[in-house]
């Protein structure tokens, strides 16, 4: 790689077409969900090799839980095993893990697990992976709104003292702007996703499943985020 390419600093990946990738096989969805999380260990490990130092995963949004509570069961299951199962994975490459979204209608071993995988990361600097469970923007900037709103009723700020940065520091997780978000599966849509981070970042949307969007489809990505001219409203 150039060393003088432009890296993202901060990357979302909408992980869609789990299911899609499982029924062209002949399995159950499960399996699609299973295949997209075993995938994430060496995606990750590359992506960060890069010199990537944020990325947003959208894993489980507000509106997933209207699907078959049977698959809904199997990803709240999915999600403790993999925060209790990698921790200690976390831990050793000092990856910071925060989690993103409405917390209080998770199982309560779902919420516990996050706890201890938050609290045991909470402290490392320059690489951090932030899923998005029960999440939605426009929930993100209600939560937001309400929250701010509240300090300023109890008078502990001053409505002057509201603008972006500080709106930014009272999203669910103080992150820099997304830079470019990937949608694999092929769908060109955003579906929610980050809304107020994502104000200027580049998207790609290939038409690759999620499982088997590797460091080698990854590595296409990153080349089309190169190619692009980012203006930021400029000419």
């Amino acid at each position: 790689m150039d060393k003088n390419a432009v890296i993202p600093k901060h990357i979302g990946i909408i992980m869609d077409g789990n299911g899609r990738w499982a029924k062209k096989r002949g399995l159950v969805r499960s399996l699609g969900h299973k295949a997209g999380a075993d995938n994430l260990d060496g995606l990750m490990s590359h992506i960060y090799h890069t010199g990537v130092e944020y990325v947003s995963l959208y894993a489980f949004s507000t509106e997933n839980f209207k699907r078959d509570k049977d698959e809904v069961d199997y990803l709240m299951n999915l999600f403790v095993h993999l925060f209790t199962s990698k921790k200690k994975k976390f831990v050793e490459k000092k990856i910071k893990v925060l989690v993103s979204g409405r917390r209080d209608n998770l199982r309560q071993d779902l919420q516990d697990a996050i706890y201890d995988v938050e609290s045991a990361t909470k402290d490392f600097k320059g690489k951090v992976i932030n899923f998005c469970i029960n999440y939605g923007g426009r929930p993100e900037i209600v939560d937001m709104v309400k929250k701010i709103s509240s300090m300023v009723k109890n008078s502990e700020i001053d409505i002057n003292d509201i603008d972006e940065e500080f709106v930014n520091k009272n999203m669910y997780q103080d992150l820099p702007p997304l830079d470019f978000v990937i949608r694999t599966s092929g769908e060109m849509r955003i579906s929610n996703f980050m809304l107020w981070q994502s104000s200027y970042a580049e998207y790609y949307f290939p038409k690759t499943f999620f499982p088997d969007f590797d460091a080698k489809e990854f590595d296409k990505a990153l080349e089309e985020f190169q190619s692009r001219n980012r203006r930021f409203g400029g000419k």
